[in-house]
């Protein structure tokens, strides 16, 4: 998400009449939205002059959006715009762990900085201080960051709680029933347990 300025009132139902990618309806939303293919993105377009660029895949697509909805209002009898004070305001990023996460286990040994109600929201939410972002980790180890504003703050974010995460990880087991090769009559009936944990690597380790 970034803004930046067109330095001057927009004539929000002109605007709308003029340009075929954009739509207008106040007593929805008070903005007028646009939208282009290249860079694929949206625009929140406000009257007083104001835009909120969004969905754009890096910073460097997001002022080129930026810059394309600032002439596209300005080629839409707005001569007076001039494209200034753009500012990356949220950064949103995924990763993934490659293996499950107990979560339950996290939330109690980080209680001061995370919060996870599995009956409302089926993600951890973790509240990093340095760098200040906000991360969603799911049990099955993907993670997204929200509130950064550099990429570099997602790498150093990722980086800080991989180790953490790796503490909290989940041992998956599964058991699978062998019977003898005579059948169940020579072992009393019974069959044999074999059970398979995920080493680090994710491969399969010794039977027990």
């Amino acid at each position: 998400v970034a803004t930046c300025s067109l330095q001057c009132k927009v004539d929000q139902r002109l605007l709308c009449q003029k340009a075929r990618n954009a739509e207008y309806n106040p007593k929805r939303f008070a903005a007028v939205i646009m939208r282009i293919r290249e860079p694929k993105s949206t625009a929140l377009i406000f009257g007083s002059g104001k835009v909120v660029v969004l969905g754009a895949k890096s910073e460097a697509e997001s002022r080129i959006a930026a810059r394309k909805y600032a002439k596209i209002v300005q080629m839409c009898e707005h001569p007076l715009v001039k494209w200034k004070d753009f500012k990356v305001n949220n950064m949103v990023g995924v990763a993934n762990c490659n293996f499950p996460i107990r979560l339950e286990g996290l939330v109690l040994s980080h209680a001061k900085f995370s919060s996870y109600e599995p009956e409302l929201f089926p993600g951890l939410i973790y509240r990093l201080a340095k760098p200040k972002l906000v991360l969603l980790i799911f049990v099955s180890g993907k993670i997204v960051m929200t509130g950064a504003k550099t990429v570099n703050d997602m790498h150093v974010a990722f980086e800080k709680m991989y180790p953490v995460l790796v503490e909290h990880k989940k041992e998956v087991l599964s058991t699978l029933d062998m019977p003898s090769k005579h059948g169940a009559a020579e072992n009393g009936g019974k069959g044999k347990t074999l059970a398979l944990t995920a080493g680090p690597s994710g491969k399969g380790g010794q039977g027990r």
